[in-house]
């Protein structure tokens, strides 16, 4: 069985999801790929991992950076799980770019080289935003491109993390994966 709960966030709407242990998704309400790790017939229900994720969203949205983080189940591709745990290691305020995602991934499988599009994919297709900080991958050039919550939330986002934001732009066109 799978369980949702709802957030209230200052960037709109975010649903929960678990498999009654663990986080298995965390979604703005309108973004791509809205709940793609969940059953149909998920059930609305406090859980205890839901509570540990409001504690931490309410630190994030407060300006502050979680000591913790959740219990977290990534229901997805051992491809997938490889960019996503490259992901978690972002630091707050900083970010990285699918090129050199793809570059750490490379070396770690004693490989030439990565493609950055599969990269980005994985990275597109993030189920536990936030948490797995997507909003932190940039491209090359510096355009904030590819997030599935919207470019909108990815600017404002960086912003709340006090990130240096000289160097981006927002593209005109590519706004989400």
């Amino acid at each position: 069985m799978q369980y949702i709960s709802h957030y209230d966030s200052p960037l709109g709407g975010i649903t929960l999801g678990s498999d009654g242990e663990s986080l298995i998704g965390l979604w703005f309400d309108d973004q791509k790929y809205f709940a793609d790790t969940l059953d149909k017939q998920a059930l609305v229900k406090e859980l205890l991992v839901f509570e540990e994720t409001k504690r931490w969203l309410d630190i994030y949205f407060g300006g502050e950076i979680p000591d913790f983080t959740p219990k977290l189940l990534m229901k997805c591709s051992k491809f997938r799980k490889s960019v996503w745990d490259i992901m978690l290691q972002i630091p707050h305020g900083h970010t990285m770019t699918y090129g050199q995602i793809a570059a750490k991934i490379a070396k770690e499988n004693g490989l030439d080289k990565m493609s950055a599009q599969a990269v980005g994919n994985a990275v597109s297709h993030n189920s536990i935003s936030l948490i797995i900080p997507c909003h932190r991958v940039v491209g090359t050039n510096g355009s904030l491109t590819g997030y599935a919550g919207g470019i909108d939330k990815k600017v404002q986002l960086l912003k709340l993390e006090k990130a240096n934001m000289e160097s981006f732009f927002i593209p005109k066109k590519g706004s989400t994966l």
